[in-house]
């Protein structure tokens, strides 16, 4: 499937199910399942890839569910205030579930309270309710196991090339979860294989001017580093300026080449690895976010259990390594190149 961009109407209309856990939903009067989706902001490619895979999975899976969805959808542009507002317009309209990605975790908790009081489930997306008001349902990425299938795959790298790593950790921010999680999976897999030895942790704060300065910085303290573990490749570009500042921004099997790993496959570092340049990575998989999603949504509209565990129903990435990305289907940031390119 190739760029769904195409789809960017604020009513979208499509057939599939939707349920809630307390027993079946039922239809409007003109046969429609209404799920109001509330963005914090569209600025970006990947949310535009969770819409539009969204609503073909929903093509595809809903009438062999017996629902008839109609989607209403709005965009906060960042601002909490206005994505509150957004989200009591959804209630004022009646629809019959709501799906939000929240600009602010500790704000949603209020519209969560309004939908319930007004009798309607609330699907938190990617980002949890910081809130005692978590939602019917949690849909999003499992960063935990997502950190250690690229760790996973760096260490039997190494293991194959009859080497211990010595790696630097670029971290994300702290206070993302996200963050926590893949800096706890790959020092776990780096203790549990000896493959590899942490020499030094980058802490960037998602910040890409620190992932600059901190692995140029790092590459100073460390000129024997073989290896480099991203939290994410969202800054590819800081990366590789870091790199060629010390002239090791080379490709796979020329001298000097450091094995680089790393979460999300973000456009940026997807080019890096058709260049030769990335080794692994492990896909933030908006494809497979998006199908939970309708999964879930489908289970509400029929009132199936929501079977999922009490973090949430987390989605775990695909790992990509260079040999196998070809032949991979529904990569966003392949998918959604020309997007990117153009704003």
């Amino acid at each position: 499937m190739k760029k769904l961009v195409g789809v960017l109407m604020l009513i979208l209309i499509v057939s599939t199910g939707v349920v809630f856990a307390g027993g079946q939903q039922e239809q409007k009067d003109d046969g429609k399942f209404v799920v109001g989706v509330s963005w914090d902001e569209k600025s970006i490619p990947l949310i535009q890839a969770w819409e539009d895979y969204m609503i073909v999975e929903a093509e595809a899976n809903g009438p062999g569910n017996g629902l008839d969805f109609e989607f209403i959808i709005n965009v906060a542009d960042l601002d909490p205030t206005r994505q509150a507002a957004n989200i009591e317009d959804l209630i004022q309209q009646d629809v019959d579930v709501i799906l939000a990605r929240a600009k602010d975790g500790a704000a949603i908790g209020s519209s969560i309270r309004a939908a319930h009081d007004a009798g309607i489930p609330f699907i938190v997306f990617d980002r949890k309710s910081l809130t005692e008001e978590q939602g019917d349902a949690y849909v999003g990425g499992d960063g935990y196991s997502q950190g250690r299938s690229t760790a996973e795959a760096l260490a039997s790298m190494l293991k194959d090339k009859g080497i211990t790593g010595q790696c630097i950790e670029v971290m994300g921010d702290l206070k993302d979860n996200n963050a926590v999680l893949r800096s706890q999976a790959v020092n776990e897999v780096a203790k549990e294989t000896g493959a590899f030895e942490i020499v030094t942790q980058v802490p960037t704060e998602w910040d890409p001017q620190k992932f600059l300065s901190g692995i140029t910085n790092a590459l100073q303290a460390y000129p024997e580093a073989d290896c480099i573990y991203l939290a994410s490749d969202f800054a590819w570009s800081a990366v590789q300026a870091a790199l060629e500042t010390h002239g090791r921004y080379k490709k796979v099997g020329e001298e000097g080449h450091i094995i680089m790993a790393s979460c999300d496959l973000f456009p940026d570092a997807l080019v890096a690895m058709e260049g030769g340049y990335l080794d692994i990575s492990t896909t933030w998989d908006a494809y497979l976010h998006a199908k939970a999603l309708v999964e879930v949504l489908i289970a509400i509209g029929t009132g199936a259990d929501l079977d999922y565990g009490e973090d949430g129903y987390l989605v775990p990435g695909r790992l990509v390594l260079p040999e196998t990305l070809g032949a991979m289907d529904n990569i966003w940031s392949r998918d959604y190149a020309d997007w990117t390119n153009s704003k």
